[in-house]
């Protein structure tokens, strides 16, 4: 086993802040999300109260030149005038069920009161610009309009050129038309009397909480593992793992014997032949001399 003086290294303690700064992220995001989802449901809380309560006159909810409060977005409200469509403006790049087309802006002159825009409904049509000839007409003299309370667009978006626009704000087009405007819009929701061509209306948000719940856990477990792994690298560490000096295996007596012992390669009996036996006598060998005999022959 090995002390946890390792842990003082460079390495381990670079090895350390890159941890925390992984799970210090993780926590972040994941308190981001479940701020997110706070914030999603207090809204849905928003527009289901807003849509439970009666329709109210659109003078006791906005006002000319001032931003929609938060509270009264998707608040119902009526406005009884006489619709300009003269000074109908277009909003380009709106698309419906993955089809292009464009959003009808008309305001609308209230009996006693400034204008309000009416975002009357979308409009298909192959042209992100929109033609003003080929929009349906509003109904005709005095009409009752029923709508939710939109807060205006922010940013370059809400730029109006030739009465058409990306985003809708009250201010801008106000000035483009030279005209005095309720603040903030109204989304469409019915008009009396009813026209002779209806565009596709409005529809309420969503009021699903998304998945924010699960991405804050998410984000929140990736944190734990990044805090567990270093913990577990460390233990490995300690104990001697891949990381570091190996633990050597205990071996047993009998191990060494066989490690030690070594088998002696026996040598195989000669297996020559043995060499013939001889005799002294000439006579007797097979190859002696021969002595000559008393004649002197052979």
């Amino acid at each position: 086993m090995r002390s946890l003086r390792f842990l003082v290294s460079r390495r381990w303690i670079l090895f350390a802040i890159v941890v925390v700064l992984l799970a210090y992220a993780a926590w972040w995001l994941g308190q981001w999300q479940f701020g997110r989802l706070d914030d999603r449901q207090r809204h849905n809380a928003v527009v289901e109260r807003n849509e439970a309560a009666a329709p109210a006159d659109v003078a006791s909810v906005l006002a000319p030149g001032r931003e929609v409060d938060e509270d009264d977005e998707w608040r119902v409200v009526t406005a009884t005038g006489t619709y300009l469509p003269d000074e109908t403006v277009i909003v380009r790049y709106r698309t419906h069920e993955g089809s292009a087309g464009v959003d009808v802006v008309v305001p609308l002159q209230t009996t006693g009161g400034p204008a309000v825009l009416v975002d009357r409904g979308w409009l298909a049509t192959d042209n992100t610009g929109g033609d003003v000839a080929d929009v349906p007409a509003p109904p005709a003299g005095q009409v009752t309009v029923t709508g939710w309370v939109r807060a205006d667009g922010t940013g370059d978006s809400t730029n109006v050129t030739d009465l058409s626009t990306r985003a809708i704000s009250s201010r801008r087009i106000g000035a483009a038309l030279d005209r005095e405007l309720y603040g903030g819009f109204l989304d469409l929701k019915s008009e009396d009397p009813p026209p002779q061509t209806e565009l596709v209306k409005t529809e309420l948000p969503d009021l699903g909480n998304g998945p924010h719940f699960f991405y804050g856990l998410q984000w929140w477990f990736f944190g734990l593992l990044a805090v567990f792994g270093f913990g577990y690298l460390v233990y490995d560490e300690w104990r001697g793992g891949p990381g570091g000096a190996r633990v050597r295996r205990r071996r047993a007596p009998e191990d060494d014997d066989d490690r030690t012992d070594q088998k002696v390669r026996s040598i195989p009996p000669s297996t020559g032949t043995m060499a013939p036996e001889t005799k002294d006598a000439a006579g007797d060998m097979r190859k002696a001399a021969t002595r000559p005999n008393s004649s002197g022959s052979p």
